[in-house]
């Protein structure tokens, strides 16, 4: 193999990684395995490495997080079981937003005209009382205005506008909801 092959270079800096491996081990052993009711006590960990986690967040144990410094959550933001949290920039959730099951939120990904092929992103902004579905992806960059919805297994690719649900693939605009804050 060539050592100055772009595919075997890292995509992130040696400290990133020891930070992540770091976080991995915590994740495994102290997060994951902790009871579902313990929501203080895994919000205690994420802000051990680095998260901005505001009072009275339900973060489940199931919840994939690969780079927890990189997370800010607002007052009462839930994030179910499964919801994969792919935080290579900035995830912001603001005060009431809910990451349902499954949900992906995705900030990174590849440029793929490079023949490097580098790591590219964007950060990710859920405004309050914005709620993404079960087996919904949000992209790189988008953000969800408040209270909008993403709907189960949807795809936001732009941003989305408050109050409104969207859905499909890409999502698009539904209706308007009726009741909100």
């Amino acid at each position: 193999m060539n050592g100055n092959d772009p595919y075997l270079r890292p995509q992130t800096s040696f400290g990133n990684r020891c930070a992540r491996l770091l976080w991995g081990m915590a994740y495994w052993l102290l997060f994951r395995t902790s009871p579902r009711p313990l929501h203080a006590w895994r919000s205690t960990l994420l802000r051990c490495f680095g998260a901005h986690i505001g009072r009275n967040c339900h973060i489940y144990p199931r919840v994939r997080i690969w780079a927890p410094w990189n997370l800010r959550c607002g007052d009462v933001v839930a994030i179910a079981d499964e919801a994969d949290i792919y935080n290579a920039w900035r995830i912001t959730l603001g005060s009431h937003a809910t990451i349902s099951q499954q949900a992906y939120l995705c900030t990174a990904s590849h440029d793929i005209d490079d023949a490097a092929f580098p790591m590219t992103g964007a950060p990710i902004d859920i405004a309050e009382h914005a709620w993404v579905c079960a087996r919904a992806t949000v992209l790189p960059g988008v953000k969800l205005q408040p209270g909008a919805v993403l709907a189960l297994a949807s795809v936001a690719t732009r941003d989305l506008d408050a109050w409104s649900v969207y859905a499909g693939i890409p999502a698009r605009f539904c209706r308007r909801r009726q009741n909100h804050a």
